[in-house]
């Protein structure tokens, strides 16, 4: 037993060094022992977490030599996440080291998979990896515009939410996984989540675009080497733009942040978001006066959010070179807006008419 409580009186210091520079001098097999302490540790809670006695003797032996109680008993159960975590932090440990510490997180126990839900903790560490390798997956040709980490960030989160779809319980209905999906989100810098939206809807348009081509889309695959399946994958849009069009101000704030290429991509695919945008562009266009001193035309209100002109026309201009249903789609838009404002033909008379005229 004194052997065992020498052993856990250790922990602070592994934990110490994994935050440390000396991190730097680990090579894969010092890693790997490292990872089977705090399995060991992780051990040692499941085993003696109904003994009450056992329990207080470890916490402690825990607490001995700390400047304060950081470490409780609890903290051996989380031994092997709080280890990943903090070598995860820590930019001095070699790329060897570093690579064999991912493929250890991504990695689970069999024991795991079939005892505990997966969760977000399971996605928190896939996301971590995913930072610190910041490629693609090398089966995957990333959509036009895509950054590397951000398609990687938008695959782990198809990944989770494919797995939520095939736990799913019927009788909840959609109200738990979008909540799940919010929480997500929500935990992301806005501008990141929007970026992570729009990769994700633009996967699983190109892993669609595929399997109709006559071959299984396997650039929505996850890095658990899951397939995309189509229904499934249906399903997962709807979530996603669910949330995205949940609230009015967040789809306005996501349209204003991305190009006007990737949003007519997007819209040329999702029959949900052509409407709301095209409804969005008119509003903001409806917000644009026009200047005969500068002879163009100008925000009514240079401190909103609202687009320029240069922009409004980019915009409309990205969607007249979609498919020819969104461009048809946008052409009628653009005609009907002209006709309530009196369908001149007169440059600066009519915004509809002069973005007719320029796409």
């Amino acid at each position: 037993m004194e052997s065992l409580l020498e052993h856990v009186e250790q922990l602070p210091d592994l934990l110490a060094v994994s935050r440390s520079p000396l991190v730097r001098d680990w090579d894969p097999l010092t890693l790997d022992r490292a990872l089977e302490w705090a399995r060991y540790f992780q051990h040692l809670h499941d085993r003696f977490h109904t003994r009450p006695r056992l329990r207080e003797a470890l916490a402690r032996r825990l607490r001995r030599g700390q400047p304060s109680p950081l470490l409780g008993f609890p903290h051996l159960g989380r031994c092997p996440q709080l280890l990943g975590l903090a070598l995860l932090e820590n930019r001095a440990l070699p790329p060897a080291a570093c690579r064999r510490l991912i493929r250890s997180l991504l990695q689970l126990p069999g024991s795991e998979v079939a005892s505990q839900p997966l969760g977000l903790e399971l996605l928190a560490r896939r996301k971590a990896a995913s930072r610190l390798l910041a490629l693609p997956s090398g089966r995957t040709r990333p959509p036009e515009g895509l950054e590397p980490q951000v398609q990687a960030e938008a695959q782990l989160l198809l990944s989770r939410l494919r797995e939520e779809e095939q736990e799913a319980d019927p009788a909840r209905g959609t109200g738990g996984r979008l909540h799940w999906l919010s929480g997500v989100l929500e935990l992301l810098p806005q501008p990141r989540a929007f970026e992570v939206v729009a990769a994700a809807l633009l996967l699983l348009r190109q892993a669609s675009g595929a399997e109709q081509a006559g071959g299984r889309g396997r650039c929505g695959d996850s890095l658990d080497g899951e397939e995309a399946s189509g229904t499934g994958d249906e399903y997962v849009a709807e979530h996603l733009l669910s949330w995205l069009l949940g609230k009015p101000d967040r789809f306005s704030a996501f349209c204003l942040f991305l190009p006007g290429s990737v949003l007519a991509s997007l819209a040329g695919h999702y029959s949900h978001l052509s409407k709301p945008y095209l409804d969005l562009l008119t509003d903001w266009g409806s917000h644009l006066l026009y200047d005969p001193l500068q002879g163009r035309w100008v925000k009514s209100c240079l401190d909103k959010g609202e687009l320029s002109w240069e922009e409004l026309r980019e915009r409309f201009s990205c969607l007249c070179q979609g498919s020819s249903l969104l461009r048809g789609q946008t052409q009628a838009a653009l005609k009907l807006l002209k006709a309530r404002d009196g369908d001149f033909k007169v440059c600066g008379l009519s915004v509809w008419t002069d973005l007719l005229m320029e796409v």
